[in-house]
C-alpha cells in the first residue's frame, strides 16, 4: 500500500518539469516515502530513489526523507537488511539532493538529537554532510563553521571519560566521535592549505577562522578536562590521538606558533554586550591554555616548535595560561595548570630568573593562586604538589627576587603556615648570606631589618589567636634564635642586635603576655569542663560545633578536654622557645657587657 501510493506520486511528478513542483506534491512524496520506511519497505524506495528517471524529483524533495530515514536506521540492528538499505538511501540522497537543502536538513537532525543518541546521530551523518559541503559553491565556509559549531554545541554536554575503564567504555561514544569530526574537517583544512599556497583569497580565509574556531573549541572541550597522560593497556589513547589531529590542524593551516605565542590576530566575533564579550575571552584564555599544556608538557607539535626561546622568556609567555589553570577547581584541569607551572620552571636554572619578572603581574598572582590550592584544595597529593612548585618558583629566582617574593606572599597569603613556611626559606637565605664569601644585601642589614619588621611581629599583637597562628609563631621563634646563635653583636651583619629594642617591643613582650593570658583561659577552660563532667549523668554528654555555618559532628567532653589540652601543649612548645630565645639574648647581652 505504501509504495503503492509512493509510486502514484512519482508517476505524477515525473511529467512536471522541476519549476512546477507544488507544496503539495512535497508532502505527498515525504507522508508516502516515511509510510515506506516505517513499513518496512526500504528497498523498495532505494529502487526508486537509484532510477534514473527520478532524479529531478528526488534533488528536489529527498531531503524530506532524513529525519524518518535517520529513526529508521537506528530503530534496525546493526546486521539487519533493511538497516543496510536505509544507509545505502542516505548515501544516495548526499549525492543526488540539492545541497543546500539537504544541509539544512541533516544539520536541523543533528540539531534535535539528545542524550545518547548525540554521537551516535553525529557520526551517521557526517559522512553525507561532508559529501554536501563539498558540493557547495556559494557561503562555503560559513556552512562548515556552521556545522562545525552545532556538531561540537552538541557534543559538549556530555561527560568526558577520564578513568582508564571509562576511556575503554566509551559509554557514549564520545572518545570514537571526537576522531570522526576530525576526519571530516581534513578535506576543508586541505583545500586552506592548497589554496594559501596559490593566494590569500578572503573567502579561503574566512575558511580558515572557522577551522581555527573549531579546534579553539575542541581545546576547551574535549582536551581541557580529558586525561591525557598515557594510559598503560590503550594502546592508542583517543584524546590523544585527537590532540595531535588538532595541533596537526593548526601547523598546517599556519596558526599554531602565533597562536602559542598569542601573536594571532583573528576576526573574532564582535559583541556589543559585554557579557557575550566576556564569555569569548573567557572561553579564549581557557583554550590556548589548554593548547599550551599540550606544547610544553605532553609535546605534541614538539617538531614543530623552533628551539630559541629562552626559558623565562617560555616562563613568561605561559604565566597567562598557569593563572588561568589554577583558578579552575576540578582536578583534572588544575592539575594541568600545576603540571604546566612545573615544566616551565624545570628548564630554568637556579637562581637566574631576574627579579624584574616579578614587575609582571602574573609573577605575583601565580604565587598567590598556588598558595590558594596549597590551603584550599580537598585533594592532598594537589596540596603537596603545589607546595614542591613554590618552592621551586622561590628557588628559581635572583636574591633580590627571593627577597621582594617572600615579603609579597607574608603580606597577601593570610594562612599561618604559609607564612611559616616562607619564615623558613627567609631563614635558609640568611644562612646562605652569612656563610657565602660574597657579600648579600638582600638579607643582611638594613634590607634584611626592613624583612624583619614583617616577620618578628604579631598581627593583633598579645591579642591574637596564637593558636591559629602557631605555625607562624614557631618559625618567627626559630629564625630569632638563628639570628642571635649565629650573628655576634659586635658583627651584626643581620641587625639583629641593633633593632634589639624594637623585636622585643613588637614581638617578645606582647608574645609573652598573650601566652600567659591564653593558657590561664585555656586552663579554666579544663577546669570548668572537669566539673561539669562530674556534674553530669555521662561522660557521653555531647555537644554540637558550628564552623563556617555548617554544623560539625558533635563531640563529647572527653574529646573537648582533649582539643584543649592540645592547645595548651602547643602553647607550652611555643613558650619553651620563648625562654630559649629570652635566655640566649641575655646570656650574649651579658657577654658582651662584661667583655666592655
Amino acid at each position: 500500500m505504501a509504495v503503492d501510493e509512493l509510486q502514484a506520486i512519482i508517476q505524477r511528478c515525473q511529467i512536471l518539469e522541476e519549476a512546477d513542483f507544488k507544496g503539495e506534491d512535497f508532502n505527498l512524496f515525504q507522508v508516502a516515502g516515511q509510510k515506506c520506511l516505517e513499513d518496512g519497505y526500504a528497498a523498495q524506495l532505494l529502487e526508486v530513489i537509484e532510477n534514473e528517471k527520478n532524479k529531478v524529483i528526488i534533488k528536489n524533495m529527498g531531503w524530506n526523507l532524513i529525519s524518518p530515514l535517520v529513526r529508521c536506521i537506528f530503530m534496525y540492528k546493526q546486521e539487519d537488511d533493511k538497516r543496510e538499505h536505509c544507509l545505502r538511501i542516505l548515501d544516495q540522497l548526499a549525492q543526488l539532493c540539492n545541497p543546500k537543502e539537504l544541509f539544512l536538513g541533516l544539520l536541523e537532525q543533528i540539531e534535535q538529537t539528545s542524550g545518547e543518541q548525540v554521537c551516535q546521530t553525529v557520526m551517521l551523518l557526517l559522512q553525507p554532510l561532508q559529501t554536501v559541503l563539498l558540493k557547495l559553491q556559494n557561503k562555503k565556509a560559513y556552512s562548515v563553521g556552521l556545522s562545525l559549531a552545532m556538531i561540537m554545541n552538541q557534543l559538549t554536554p556530555l561527560p568526558v571519560p577520564y578513568t582508564k575503564q571509562q576511556i575503554q567504555e566509551d559509554k557514549l561514544g564520545l572518545c570514537q566521535c571526537c576522531n570522526a569530526v576530525v576526519d571530516f574537517a581534513k578535506p576543508f583544512v586541505n583545500e586552506v592549505v592548497k589554496n594559501t599556497e596559490k593566494s590569500s583569497e578572503y573567502n579561503d580565509m574566512e575558511l580558515k577562522e572557522e577551522l581555527i574556531n573549531f579546534c579553539m573549541k575542541s581545546l576547551k572541550y574535549p582536551l581541557l578536562t580529558a586525561q591525557l597522560e598515557q594510559l598503560e593497556g590503550i594502546e592508542e589513547h583517543p584524546f590523544r590521538h585527537f590532540a595531535t589531529e588538532i595541533i596537526d590542524i593548526l601547523w598546517n593551516i599556519g596558526e599554531l606558533i602565533p597562536l602559542v605565542f598569542g601573536h594571532h590576530k583573528g576576526r573574532g566575533p564582535h559583541w556589543e554586550n559585554q557579557e557575550f564579550a566576556d564569555i569569548e575571552r573567557k572561553n579564549s584564555a581557557d583554550s590556548l591554555a589548554c593548547l599550551a599544556y599540550l606544547m610544553y608538557v605532553q609535546h605534541f607539535g614538539a617538531e614543530c616548535f623552533p628551539m630559541v626561546f629562552s626559558p623565562s622568556y617560555l616562563l613568561l609567555c605561559n604565566m597567562p595560561h598557569i593563572e588561568v589553570l589554577l583558578k579552575r577547581t576540578e582536578e583534572s584541569v588544575l592539575s594541568k595548570g600545576l603540571d604546566l607551572f612545573e615544566s616551565c620552571l624545570l628548564r630554568i636554572e637556579d637562581n637566574s630568573l631576574l627579579h624584574h619578572y616579578l614587575e609582571f603581574r602574573d609573577f605575583i598572582d601565580v604565587p598567590q593562586d598556588l598558595v590558594k590550592v596549597m590551603t584550599l584544595c580537598p585533594m592532598e597529593h594537589m596540596r603537596k604538589k603545589s607546595l614542591n612548585i613554590l618552592q621551586l618558583f622561590i628557588d628559581k629566582f635572583d636574591t633580590e627576587g627571593k627577597y621582594t617574593l617572600f615579603r609579597c606572599l607574608l603580606k597577601t597569603s593570610n594562612h599561618a603556615g604559609v607564612e611559616g613556611y616562607i619564615i623558613k626559606n627567609i631563614k635558609d637565605q640568611i644562612h646562605i648570606a652569612l656563610t657565602k664569601e660574597y657579600e648579600n644585601i638582600w638579607f643582611t642589614g638594613h634590607h634584611l631589618i626592613s624583612l624583619l619588621d614583617l616577620v618578628l611581629s604579631l598581627p593583633e599583637g598579645a591579642e591574637t589567636d596564637l593558636l591559629q597562628n602557631s605555625d607562624r609563631i614557631m618559625a618567627s621563634l626559630n629564625l630569632l634564635r638563628y639570628l642571635v646563635l649565629k650573628d655576634c653583636e659586635g658583627d651584626s651583619q643581620t641587625g639583629v642586635w641593633t633593632t634589639l629594642g624594637k623585636i622585643e617591643q613588637n614581638f617578645l613582650k606582647p608574645l609573652r603576655v598573650g601566652l600567659n593570658m591564653s593558657k590561664a583561659h585555656y586552663e579554666a577552660e579544663i577546669k570548668n569542663k572537669k566539673e561539669n563532667r562530674k556534674v553530669a549523668h555521662s561522660s557521653n554528654t555531647v555537644c554540637s560545633v558550628t564552623v563556617s555555618g555548617e554544623k560539625m559532628p558533635a563531640m563529647t567532653t572527653g574529646m573537648q578536654l582533649q582539643v584543649l589540652h592540645s592547645a595548651l601543649f602547643t602553647f607550652d612548645l611555643i613558650e619553651s622557645v620563648l625562654a630559649r630565645v629570652e635566655e640566649l639574648i641575655e646570656v650574649k647581652t651579658k657577654a658582651v657587657m662584661d667583655e666592655n
